[in-house]
């Protein structure tokens, strides 16, 4: 079956990578770049989705990372990690769940970060956004789970795109040690995945993490 998709911050790494896999299956994909949909914007948001007949998979990846030790973040990145993130997730997914509860069928996946797990220093904004996402997709999966709407985070791992190109080369290498195979996963690998997730029936309200960094059990 062919799905209706759309694709936040479909212009970057993972965004490009996700457009190929679900298009690659036969599905209708979009996926706009911010100029053409801002997550951050409520009237932008509603103004795309006013658009739509249809929707049966949203991958929420539109993300930005604005990294400062907390004395040092300005409040407006902190509000603009949060806003866009966080908020702009709301904001799409609420919009999504019109149509999905029309259709009685969806899926949102939302994507995630292991920062969420573990604070990593100088990313309190982004970690605290990411961490939100998790009990935010528990709740949308517990509410709409009788309409058959899916919610998921994916984790997708160190994905070596725009987004670290501010690390030092020693932070990767450090990065890169923490995985049992010694590598990274990469956009198309982590996009085949979630590709695939969408059309899982019959799980919602998960967390999958696609790396070989292994956490201990809580």
């Amino acid at each position: 079956m062919s799905l209706d998709v759309l694709i936040t911050g479909g212009r970057g790494g993972l965004g490009t990578a996700l457009a190929r896999a679900f298009t690659a299956q036969g599905d209708r994909t979009e996926a706009p770049g911010r100029d053409d949909l801002d997550v951050e914007s409520e009237k932008s948001v509603e103004a795309w989705f006013a658009r739509l007949d249809r929707l049966d998979v949203l991958v929420a990846n539109a993300g930005i990372v604005r990294d400062a030790t907390l004395l040092k973040q300005a409040t407006v990145d902190f509000d603009a990690v949060i806003g866009t993130n966080l908020r702009g997730v709301f904001l799409c997914v609420r919009a999504a769940l019109r149509l999905m509860i029309k259709q009685r069928f969806g899926h949102l996946l939302l994507i995630g970060s292991r920062s969420a797990r573990n604070g990593p220093r100088g990313q309190a904004a982004y970690a605290a956004a990411k961490a939100g996402l998790v009990a935010f997709a528990q709740s949308v999966a517990r509410e709409y789970g009788p309409r058959d709407i899916r919610c998921n985070v994916v984790l997708p791992g160190f994905l070596e795109t725009k987004f670290v190109a501010q690390l030092t080369p020693e932070r990767v290498e450090a990065i890169r040690a923490e995985h049992a195979l010694g590598r990274f996963n990469t956009p198309d690998n982590a996009a085949a995945f979630i590709a695939q997730l969408a059309r899982l029936d019959h799980v919602s309200g998960q967390v999958f993490t696609l790396d070989s960094r292994i956490d201990r059990w809580t």
